[in-house]
């Protein structure tokens, strides 16, 4: 199960006869029940039920199924979808005794994803579905102009994902919007905690994998078919934005560039020179062609290094940079490897803050949920006092406004930590 199956086609659910305005009830006849005292994460507002806080699952169900979840003393606490191959044993869907789950239902909450987005953020390409903080557990849909790529990491969802996508369809072709193709990129490992392979392919007619879309006015080429995740970090759109004004006339150091982002919105904005560097050859190939398309490849470098010991090498040759951006991937994804992390991310932001100019900027981030915000602003802390710099800080800011953060117990959708800092060693 450790290998990726790639699937032609799996199925096409824009051609699918789904009727997603049903009231038909999609839940078996059976319930959890918690043990006494345990279920303090979901009643403080999270979506998660461990499998050493459940007592006994009573009737008939299957994995997948969608069932009722009451206390140790028979309270109704609402419907989740059961998995007893996952610790995740439940993953919550409502909470109100008089809703049902039903396709309606599934709509109702793709429209509310939708309604909110249209408010928040630009849309032309955003995450649609995130998951918990969408009351949808275990799905992630991204929007690339008109492409949907989809992501199902829990069994449950996966037997509910056709509906939900057909629902989003409809949703977006009310507002005009139709989509040309959608591809699934279930390929992560956590897949396999379900019992699930890892798969990805078309879910609809075949398409063109490599997609155009603009962000911030920047034109980028997304691969939806091999690049990292579903093709584009969208999260960091707004963050991106936040870069332009520190860059104009500046000489820029662009840290784990991927397919060039962070260093393209560095030479939009007026910098007058960016070197980008990232340790994959295939994402650098990406960033020099993205570099094209927006004309600006004649005022970015582009580097194919291992930043770690690139930054060394920098500061031994006496370079140094008026804006240092550092977009690293996560250093830990679990509470045990955080000390490592710690370490990792104080020594990256040490090196960079040597190569900042003095009065110049430092843009640092963290991608890690178990990176929390307290633990990275103290972990720059001790990196600058390493560095004997002072911080100013200029910006703090999160993930977009498209991958909303849900203030529960258990906020897992909080991941994304981003300053911006002015780095001053004399003060």
């Amino acid at each position: 199960m450790s290998e990726i199956t790639e699937v032609k086609q799996l199925e096409n659910i824009l051609e699918m006869d789904i009727d997603t305005d049903s009231e038909a009830d999609l839940a078996a006849d059976a319930s959890v029940i918690l043990k006494k005292g345990e279920g303090r994460t979901l009643k403080k507002g999270g979506f998660w039920i461990f499998d050493n806080e459940i007592a006994s699952v009573n009737g008939t169900f299957e994995n997948g199924s969608i069932l009722a979840v009451r206390d140790f003393d028979g309270y109704f606490m609402g419907y989740g979808f059961i998995n007893t191959s996952s610790r995740i044993r439940v993953r919550m869907l409502t909470r109100k005794k008089d809703e049902a789950v039903t396709p309606a239902l599934l709509k109702r909450r793709v429209q509310d994803a939708w309604d909110y987005r249209k408010k928040v953020i630009d849309t032309s390409s955003c995450r649609l579905i995130f998951g918990d903080a969408d009351a949808l557990p275990g799905l992630t849909v991204d929007k690339y102009s008109d492409i949907l790529v989809v992501e199902s990491l829990a069994l449950g969802i996966e037997r509910l994902k056709d509906i939900v996508l057909k629902a989003l369809t409809e949703v977006l072709a009310n507002d005009g919007i139709r989509i040309r193709g959608i591809f699934e990129r279930s390929d992560a490992k956590v897949r396999q905690k379900e019992g699930l392979p890892r798969i990805k392919g078309f879910l609809s007619a075949p398409f063109d994998t490599n997609v155009e879309i603009t962000e911030n006015g920047i034109r980028y080429i997304v691969d939806v078919k091999d690049g990292q995740k579903t093709g584009f970090f969208l999260d960091q759109k707004l963050n991106r934005r936040a870069i332009w004004p520190v860059c104009k006339g500046a000489d820029v150091l662009d840290c784990f560039t991927h397919t060039g982002s962070f260093g393209l919105n560095a030479a939009y904005a007026g910098a007058k020179h960016v070197l980008s560097v990232d340790a994959s050859d295939t994402a650098i190939a990406q960033a020099k062609e993205n570099a094209r398309l927006n004309g600006l490849d004649d005022r970015i470098q582009y580097e194919v290094a291992d930043v770690f010991s690139l930054l060394p090498d920098l500061e031994k040759q006496g370079q140094t940079f008026d804006v240092v951006i550092l977009d690293p991937p996560a250093f830990t994804k679990s509470r045990a490897s955080i000390k490592a992390a710690v370490r990792g991310y104080r020594e990256i932001n040490l090196r960079g803050m040597h190569l900042v100019r003095d009065g110049g900027y430092l843009a640092t981030c963290s991608c890690s949920h178990f990176m929390d915000q307290e633990l990275f602003a103290s972990t720059i802390a001790q990196a600058a006092h390493d560095a004997h710099v002072r911080l100013r800080q200029v910006e703090f800011r999160t993930q977009a406004p498209d991958h909303p953060i849900l203030f529960a117990s258990q906020d897992d959708s909080y991941y994304l930590k981003f300053f911006i800092f002015q780095v001053i060693r004399d003060f």
